[in-house]
């Protein structure tokens, strides 16, 4: 049971950064930015806290491996905040949760070999079938209501591509520490040790650096915000990366764990869409109509039940 509340820890914290980061104000760059710094913040109490007096030996290769899945993951989260911006929370995190969950579903299913049996493969397929369904239905619009304006068009659009960018981001985040030490980069007597909580805790602090670098760099040299990325808002925005940074260590606690493994972790963290959809209509006031509603409840029941599914996958 206490395996499974950890698992769900993300899904409660991640789904609500697009409702803190929006409440708390700021473009994009200074949301991602903010966001990095708080999670820097967090992850170095981890290091004291916890990776020090443990005793724990951080390799050079745990910090390569960790600086590498920071830098992807700043990709990812300015690509999901892009997307909020130009498609409201509503509606962007559906998609970005949909594409997250096929996309490390498939790393980890792959890559990883973690579904080794054809049952596996089957249950895993419909599981993901129904999130990724569920997602859909909760963004889906009432053709009811005219949204002929070019305008919205073209935010849309832009929101799409850039839930694609944010998707190849996060799922090489993710799958970056794991496939570390699948092939032997890390040192299976320091990854396997204490069912890989040590290692995965460890690489928090590099990962979070990693983060900061990525973020500088996006909100630098692509969002052009160089002028405004340390005013207020991107100091506001460092609460976001503290929630984010403790549903990123309850994260890879479970995905590091034998008995849940990272196509399941992933999958259960993902619940956070429920948080992040009702968030936005609820606290932030995204109007959506009566059909849409049918919808959301609809591909929330959905999302569930896909998650469940996938959580106890038959070997």
């Amino acid at each position: 049971m206490l395996t499974y509340l950890i698992a769900l820890i993300p899904a409660l914290a991640w789904g609500s950064t697009g409702l803190f980061s929006t409440k708390l104000g700021g473009s994009a760059g200074q949301q991602t930015l903010g966001m990095t710094i708080g999670a820097m913040a967090f992850g170095f109490l981890t290091f004291i806290a916890f990776v020090i007096p443990q005793g724990i030996n951080v390799s050079s290769h745990i910090w390569i491996a960790g600086l590498l899945s920071g830098l992807l993951w700043a990709v990812g989260q300015a690509g999901q905040f892009t997307a909020i911006k130009a498609m409201g929370v509503s509606n962007a995190i559906p998609w970005s949760t949909a594409g997250q969950i096929v996309g490390n579903a498939a790393l980890a299913a792959t890559i990883l070999g973690e579904w080794s049996t054809a049952r596996m493969w089957i249950f895993g397929v419909i599981s993901i079938f129904l999130v990724v369904l569920g997602a859909i239905l909760t963004a889906k619009r009432d053709k009811a209501i005219k949204t002929g304006d070019e305008q919205m068009q073209m935010e849309t659009t832009r929101g799409l591509i850039a839930v694609l960018i944010s998707t190849i981001g996060y799922s090489g985040y993710y799958i970056v520490p794991n496939y570390m030490r699948k092939i032997g980069y890390i040192s299976h007597l320091i990854a396997d040790k204490n069912n890989g909580v040590d290692y995965m805790t460890a690489t928090i602090f590099p990962q979070s650096i990693g983060m900061v670098i990525g973020a500088i760099i996006i909100v630098t040299l692509f969002m052009r915000e160089s002028k405004t990325m340390f005013q207020a808002p991107t100091w506001r925005n460092m609460l976001t990366g503290a929630v984010w940074g403790v549903g990123n260590l309850a994260m890879f606690i479970s995905a590091a764990n034998p008995n849940m493994g990272q196509a399941i972790a992933v999958t259960m963290s993902q619940m956070g869409i429920i948080v992040g959809t009702f968030g936005g209509i609820y606290i932030l006031h995204e109007r959506k109509t009566k059909k849409q509603m049918g919808f959301i409840v609809v591909g929330s029941i959905m999302i569930v039940i896909g998650g469940i599914l996938i959580s106890n996958l038959p070997k």
